[in-house]
C-alpha cells in the first residue's frame, strides 16, 4: 500500500511539474510585469496582435494571469508604455483589460457608444500611437450593442442623437439581410455592427495622416475585432486589417 502511495504521488508531482512548464512555456515574458520603454519600444505590432489574441484565449479558458494591480499601479505611476490602444462602446459587458487579460498600464481603452471615431477620439488615438507608442490599433464592435440597436430604430434622446447618426454609414451598407432593418432583427443588427468595425477602420487612416503615416511606416496594425458578450471571445477580422502591405491596396 505505502509502495502504491509513493508511486500515485510521484505521478502526481510529474504531472504538476509538466503543466508549470507547459504554462510557462506559453510567454516568452513575464505578463503581470508593467512595461516599459525598453519593452514596449522591443515589441512588433504582430507581436502585441499575438499577445491580445493569447489574453482573450486564457480569458475564455478562465486561466487568467495572477497579477498584483497595486504592484503594477506602483511600477506605472512614472510613465506609461501600453502596446495597445482599443477603440471600443461603453458597453459594460466589454471591459478591455479584462476581456485581454491585460494589467495596469497595457493599453489604452478609448470607448464611446457605437465605437466610432471623430476629430477628438481621433486626436485621442493618435496620442495613444504616436506620442506614446503603442503598436495595435483595435475597433473592437461586439454582439448585442445597444447603440446599434438604437441606431437602426432611428432612437432620439438628447445628445444621444447625433452619437448614433454615426452608425448611419454602416446601416445604409447592410442590404443582404432578410427582415426587417431594425433591432428586432438580431441578424441585420450583427451585420450592422461588423460593418460599423469595418467602416471604422478604414476611417482612422483616412482621417487621420497621423496614424496612416504610421500604417505606412510599419509601426502601426489597424484591425477590427467582435467580442461575442454570451461567451467573452474577441474574433480577429484579419483578412482586413492595415498594415504597410495592405494600406494602399
Amino acid at each position: 500500500m505505502t509502495s502504491r502511495l509513493l508511486t500515485l504521488a510521484s505521478a502526481l508531482f510529474l504531472l504538476g511539474c509538466a503543466s508549470t512548464e507547459a504554462q510557462v512555456a506559453t510567454y516568452d515574458y513575464d505578463p503581470a510585469v508593467a512595461l516599459t520603454a525598453e519593452s514596449q519600444a522591443a515589441l512588433t505590432p504582430m507581436e502585441v496582435l499575438q499577445r491580445l489574441k493569447d489574453g482573450n484565449e486564457r480569458f475564455v479558458d478562465e486561466q487568467a494571469v495572477s497579477r498584483d494591480f497595486l504592484d503594477q499601479v506602483r511600477q506605472t505611476a512614472g510613465g506609461q508604455y501600453p502596446m495597445a490602444t482599443i477603440l471600443g462602446c461603453i458597453d459594460s459587458r466589454v471591459p478591455h483589460e479584462i476581456v485581454f487579460d491585460k494589467g495596469v498600464g497595457d493599453i489604452f481603452s478609448a470607448r464611446i457608444a457605437g465605437n466610432f471615431v471623430n476629430t477628438d477620439m481621433l486626436g485621442s488615438l493618435e496620442f495613444a500611437s504616436a506620442v506614446a507608442g503603442a503598436k495595435l490599433l483595435v475597433v473592437l464592435g461586439h454582439t448585442d450593442c445597444g447603440a446599434v440597436k438604437g441606431a437602426c430604430d432611428n432612437v432620439e434622446l438628447g445628445n444621444l442623437t447625433s452619437t448614433l447618426a454615426n452608425i448611419a454609414p454602416a446601416i445604409y451598407s447592410v442590404n443582404d439581410i432578410e427582415g426587417p432593418r431594425t433591432a428586432a432583427n438580431k441578424d441585420f443588427v450583427h451585420a450592422v455592427a461588423r460593418e460599423n468595425v469595418d467602416i471604422q477602420v478604414q476611417n482612422v487612416v483616412q482621417r487621420s495622416p497621423v496614424l496612416h503615416e504610421l500604417v505606412e511606416a510599419g509601426d502601426l496594425i489597424v484591425i477590427g475585432a467582435m467580442h461575442d458578450v454570451a461567451t467573452g471571445e474577441v474574433e480577429f477580422f484579419e483578412d482586413s486589417m492595415l498594415t504597410s502591405e495592405t494600406i494602399g491596396r
